[in-house]
Parts: structure tokens; sequence; C-alpha cells
């Protein structure tokens, strides 16, 4: 703690720490029960996303919402409950369960894994306090978004039989500009979300 020149106390994050995320500032006890009902809820949330799908006639990936809530849950819950949403999430896809794209089929299915890695990441980010500026939060949203097409586009590339190039031009380039639009817009609603809260007292 630190206090302002008014005399307010000021909650002060100090890097490489573990850190609380939003769900810990916003349900501080609950335990496990807590835990449990956000990777039920945040695997239904990606699930609803999904469902916004609209395919693109010279790829087989379409767009999708998935992308923004895989972010918001990972950085809002943190390595453990994003990463256990995420496997909600697949396995309930797996399971058939209507959880991914109805637009999607098996080449895209290396985005999938994608998201899962993202998740943790920018889970990890949060948890140490990426989320709490803008800045680090835009830092934090591209470093997920780079993750899922690390994952996913070999795999892409490897089902499809494309090129390095075809394969950029059918899974990352048309997919930028919406990509940037939700990483700033996750990137703003998190650090406006902690300064709404305020201090912790």
């Amino acid at each position: 703690m630190q206090s302002d020149p008014g005399g307010n106390h000021l909650s002060v994050y100090t890097p490489g720490r573990r850190g609380g995320t939003l769900t810990d500032r916003l349900v501080p006890a609950g335990g496990l029960l807590r835990d449990l009902a956000f990777s039920g809820g945040g695997a239904l949330f990606i699930a609803l996303s999904a469902q916004i799908s609209i395919p693109l006639w010279f790829t087989p990936v379409p767009i999708t919402g998935q992308t923004l809530a895989v972010l918001l849950v990972g950085a809002t819950g943190g390595t453990r409950r994003g990463g256990a949403a995420l496997l909600l999430y697949l396995g309930g896809g797996a399971l058939g369960l209507g959880f991914f794209s109805p637009s999607g089929g098996p080449a895209t299915y290396g985005y999938l894994g994608g998201f899962l890695a993202a998740a943790l990441l920018v889970g990890y980010l949060a948890e140490r306090g990426w989320d709490r500026s803008y800045r680090r939060s835009i830092a934090a949203m591209l470093a997920g978004n780079i993750v899922i097409y690390l994952v996913g586009l070999p795999w892409l590339g490897i089902n499809v039989g494309l090129h390095v190039g075809a394969t950029l031009g059918a899974g990352l380039t048309p997919f930028i500009p919406g990509d940037i639009v939700k990483l700033l817009l996750a990137a703003a609603v998190l650090p406006s979300a902690w300064r709404l809260l305020g201090p912790r007292r």
C-alpha cells in the first residue's frame, strides 16, 4: 500500500507476484463452488459466442465471436479457472453438444487448441496485473491472439494442403481487422472494470 498526496490508500501491484483476477475481486469468497460456476459459465459463454459464425467463401475458417470470449474468460478467470473453462468447452464440443461453430470443420480444429493456450497465457498475465492498465491489456490480448494463430495456422495448412502464403491468406489476413477490434474491446473492458471497482479497502 501507498498513499497519494491526498492521503488516499492505493493498491499497488508488484510485477512478478501473483495477484488476483477480476473474478477474485468480485467474488472473494466461494472457493471451489465459485471456481466451478465460473468454469461452467465460461464454457457456455464461449459456446454461445461460437454460434456467431459467418462463413467465408474462400476459406474454411469462419468469422466467429470466439476469440473475444476466449480472451475475456482467460483474463477474468486466470490460468486455473480459464483453463478449466476451455477444457469444458472443448470436451462438450467433442461430445457433440453443439459447442463448436456450425461453420467450422476439421481444418479449423487447430484454432481450438490455440484457444486453450491463449486462455492460459492471458490468464497468467492477468494474474500478474496485466489487465489493470490499457497498454498492458493490449499487449496481453495481442499475445493471446498470436498464440491462437501459431497453433491454428499450421493445422489449417496441413489439413487443407496449402503452402505458407495460401495458409496466411486463408487463415490469418482476412481476420486481422476483426481481431484488432475484438482485441481493443477486450483490452478496454478489463482496466475499466478495475477502475470502476476502485482500490481494495
